[in-house]
């Protein structure tokens, strides 16, 4: 995916195949006003930061947004809850809801995901320029009885995809992309046993997923290769992104991005970065 104008520092564009009409982007930590431990584009409004650094910020993002996807564009902050509840955009009173997920084919509304360390999970139809997105963190990734946050988006996108074109789910899989973005890694993953039960007990697969930690009883958790078998099991193969290396380790890259694992236990409190997925005409 290329565009004209300059990406600000260590933003990220999604390496998928670009579809016309349709622009997508991953902050960084840098390039706001907010002083440490926020510092300095932290986009979250609930994380102890000053509201008008947080507004400062929300504006800078949005500006910087339409630059790059050159139209106008309107951002939406969800009240994530790590939930699997999905909305439509645009939608009045979002804010006010809390939703993990959305989805929209209006052009200039952005679904756009908050993260410091959760998955976030952008799709885009090649096609029909329907677009949503996902914050995946591992109660929200597991779900009940294997339905979690994936699920519910992709359910909601399919029913968006088929008031345009009736379509069976196989031939909107294949007309389909997918991009997973930084995120805690394996490495950084510790967690308990009943985080392998939330997968394992319904998706007996999801056991190569997790490694033995230090500790007896102690997992080491991939969240993005959870994710990709979760969207490979919906007949989605074109899954691009985060492939659980250093690299995309939000904790392991603290000049680049957030961690609320690496920096709520030291500061109290870390930023937020987003993830923005918008059609364009």
């Amino acid at each position: 995916m290329k565009n004209a104008n300059p990406l600000p520092p260590d933003w990220l564009l999604p390496d998928w195949p670009a579809i016309p009409g349709v622009f997508a982007v991953f902050t960084s930590r840098n390039g706001g006003v907010s002083q440490a431990p926020w510092d300095s584009l932290n986009l979250g409004d609930h994380v102890g930061d000053a509201p008008q650094a947080v507004m400062s910020n929300r504006q800078l993002f949005a500006a910087q947004l339409e630059q790059l996807a050159a139209c106008p564009v309107t951002p939406h902050f969800l009240q994530q809850v790590h939930g699997v509840q999905v909305c439509q955009l645009p939608l009045a009173a979002a804010a006010a809801r809390a939703f993990d997920a959305c989805v929209s084919n209006a052009i200039g509304q952005a679904c756009t995901i908050m993260v410091a360390d959760c998955l976030p999970i952008l799709i885009a139809h090649r096609e029909l320029k329907i677009i949503g997105a996902a914050h995946a963190g591992w109660r929200g990734l597991a779900g009940q009885q294997s339905v979690g946050v994936v699920e519910q988006l992709w359910q909601a996108y399919c029913r968006l995809v088929e008031q345009q074109q009736a379509t069976p789910h196989a031939a909107i899989a294949a007309a389909t992309q997918v991009w997973l973005g930084p995120c805690i890694g394996p490495q950084a993953f510790e967690v308990g046993e009943e985080v392998v039960r939330a997968f394992t007990q319904a998706k007996a697969q999801a056991e190569a997923c997790f490694l033995p930690g230090a500790a007896p009883g102690k997992w080491q958790a991939d969240l993005a290769a959870l994710a990709r078998q979760r969207w490979q099991a919906l007949g989605i193969d074109a899954i691009y992104g985060n492939d659980s290396s250093t690299g995309w380790c939000t904790v392991a890259n603290p000049s680049r991005f957030f961690s609320h694992r690496r920096d709520s236990g030291i500061f109290g409190s870390t930023g937020r970065m987003a993830a923005a997925i918008v059609r364009t005409v």
